[in-house]
């Protein structure tokens, strides 16, 4: 297989970390037979001091030509002062603009190392393993423009979606729910909301398509309870823009690490954006202790949702998961009696892990 990767380092610790997930790419593509070619451009903070913009037309064109692209993190106090206008963050929502990105991907896993830093209780959380998928484009925070009414007393947000636009996205659940565990969670507030009456009836229309995969419905209130009671019952959670935004936040701190967790918005035809949801720590940026592993996470679930190379994007996983069963941890981790590295040994430990025996095919 050959794909072209964009890499787009971004800001703070993004150079070093996205240079972590290239590594391991190339010894996965040496393993597997593959091609992958690396080109770097610009975007955020980096693009404004070199181009002016946060997102240069340079960059927009590489990534409109790539298979998927790789981010590292955008912004920083450095850049706090710019017009907000060409803010660094206005990158990372052009470059998704652009390419259409209508599908969040937010995968939460609870890995046994680090489960006693989840505010839940370990028998809680333990074998936790979510993927939240939220629509990107669409609903409140794309809806007809806020106003004030009534000499600024009353204001009003319009929520607006298309059938199209739900369909889209459904469709994308069902598809990620095929590959895991068949079941799927769509969340909603369909006893209140017409436009989540609408979603029901999307829902239930592809489920038809999928017969091996099984659906329920959960209004948001009960889904944000239930990821605190028990999150081990989700497995892929669909839901609209604002309840996705709310619900992946939640459920991004269950596990304690958020230094671990990957992220990507994609579309139909499997290109996609990955970053890992940490921020670009530039108090810590050319240290060379950055914690590399959301990174390469990330390069798995692109592996997976953009290539299609499951048994690949798991082996890089069960490869990070070692890693913590050793004890190896960069410093935002705590492995109660582990060895503290930095980014560059870490990055190695994973490579040492994807060729041991105990992982191997």
């Amino acid at each position: 297989m050959k794909k072209q990767i964009i890499l787009l380092p971004g800001d703070g610790i993004g150079r070093e970390i996205i240079n972590s997930a290239k590594v391991v790419l190339n010894a996965i593509a040496n393993r597997y037979n593959h091609e992958f070619t690396f080109h770097q451009h610009a975007i955020g903070g980096n693009a404004i001091d070199e181009y002016g913009v946060p997102l240069p037309e340079d960059t927009i064109n590489a990534c409109n030509n790539a298979d998927a692209i790789l981010l590292g993190a955008v912004g920083g106090p450095k850049w706090d002062s710019v017009d907000p206008s060409i803010r660094p963050e206005k990158g990372l929502l052009g470059i998704r603009k652009e390419l259409g990105l209508f599908a969040n991907l937010r995968p939460v896993k609870g890995f046994k190392a680090l489960l006693h830093a989840s505010p839940l209780k370990q028998e809680i959380i333990e074998g936790s393993d979510i993927l939240i998928i939220r629509e990107l484009t669409g609903g409140l925070y794309f809806g007809q423009p806020s106003e004030r009414r009534e000499n600024g007393t009353a204001v009003v947000d319009t929520l607006s979606y298309t059938r199209e636009e739900m369909e889209r996205i459904v469709e994308k659940a069902f598809e990620s729910a095929r590959i895991r565990k068949k079941h799927l969670t769509s969340v909603d507030k369909a006893n209140v909301l017409e436009s989540s009456r609408m979603w029901r009836e999307v829902v239930e229309e592809k489920a038809k398509e999928f017969p091996d995969v099984t659906v329920e419905h959960l209004l948001v209130d009960a889904a944000a309870m239930k990821l605190i009671t028990n999150p081990t019952q989700f497995d892929v959670i669909v839901t609209e823009n604002l309840f996705g935004d709310i619900l992946s936040d939640e459920a991004s701190v269950l596990t304690g690490s958020l230094g671990m967790l990957p992220s990507a918005s994609v579309r139909s035809d499997g290109v996609g954006l990955y970053e890992p949801v940490h921020g670009s720590a530039p108090d810590i940026a050319g240290k060379g202790i950055a914690n590399p592993l959301g990174m390469i996470l990330s390069a798995a679930l692109m592996l997976r949702h953009s290539f299609g190379l499951d048994e690949e994007a798991s082996e890089m996983e069960k490869a990070v998961n070692k890693c913590l069963e050793q004890g190896y941890h960069t410093g935002d981790l705590n492995i109660q009696g582990g060895k503290k590295v930095g980014t560059e040994e870490m990055t190695k430990v994973v490579l040492e892990n994807l060729t041991a025996k105990s992982i191997s095919r």
